[in-house]
């Protein structure tokens, strides 16, 4: 079988890295809305690629996350005058109706933001003492320039990421490209104690944990749809081959 590999911009044989076993990495939603057709699209695809494999007598390892913290979570939940969780709770519900109405098979793990906080500062901890993130008033960047092939999958130079381009200039960074893994607490956020002080993980930090966690070091195949290729994956690949000295993804 051949699939189209995004990094290297061809299709390639798929070779699993321990076969029979092959582990899939899905990136899940950030559970603040019901989701749409585009975003069910991956899923039916990667689902379809399952079945495929299971088919041929491989032993999937399907995980998929659910982003369950996250701005747009929280300003929802103050408008309602909720908790965060019950926002979240109750569009992964949702999910889980629309998804098996399109009979998509369930995941083997379906891990959550706030249950994987301990592995997600320990990450943190771990990039800072390997020099590859600082922290500035109780934020923590990753430094886009200590990875020497920042870009490598989405194929931009670091040089020519415009600051601003995805969101407000940040002045504080050390970097216009550098993007924040821990981020300080807000007054009236949901947050959780920190060596930096209160607050949440970022956003691409999540993946990076949960990947390593249910499925290995090194993921046979990591998925989704084409928008989160940068900056979402792009830094996933940074932070954890920071981490790891070895590749997030083989496909």
């Amino acid at each position: 079988m051949k699939i189209y590999n995004t990094l290297t911009r061809k299709k390639e044989d798929f070779v699993p890295i321990n076969a029979p076993n092959v582990g899939i990495y899905i990136c899940g939603p950030t559970v603040y809305n019901l989701i749409h057709i585009g975003n069910a699209r991956p899923y039916v695809v990667f689902d379809v690629l399952r079945r495929y494999l299971t088919h041929n007598g491989h032993s999937v390892t399907f995980v998929q996350n659910f982003t369950d913290i996250d701005d747009r979570i929280i300003a929802k939940a103050n408008e309602a005058g909720v908790d965060f969780l019950q926002i979240s709770d109750g569009y992964i519900a949702e999910f889980f109706t629309d998804t098996d109405g399109l009979n998509i098979q369930r995941a083997t793990h379906y891990p959550r933001v706030t249950q994987e906080i301990p592995g997600i500062i320990a990450l943190v901890q771990l990039l800072i003492s390997r020099g590859f993130a600082y922290e500035i008033g109780g934020t923590v960047y990753f430094n886009t320039p200590k990875s020497n092939d920042y870009g490598k999958l989405s194929k931009k130079n670091i040089e020519d990421l415009e600051a601003g381009a995805r969101v407000e200039i940040n002045t504080d960074k050390q970097n216009p490209s550098d993007f924040v893994l821990w981020k300080a607490a807000k007054e009236g956020e949901p947050s959780w104690p920190s060596p930096w002080g209160i607050g949440r993980p970022g956003w691409h930090i999540e993946c990076s944990v949960m990947a390593r966690k249910y499925i290995g070091q090194t993921v046979d195949i990591h998925a989704r749809g084409m928008d989160l290729i940068f900056p979402h994956h792009e830094s996933e690949i940074a932070q954890s081959e920071a981490e790891m000295d070895c590749p997030l993804v083989n496909y």
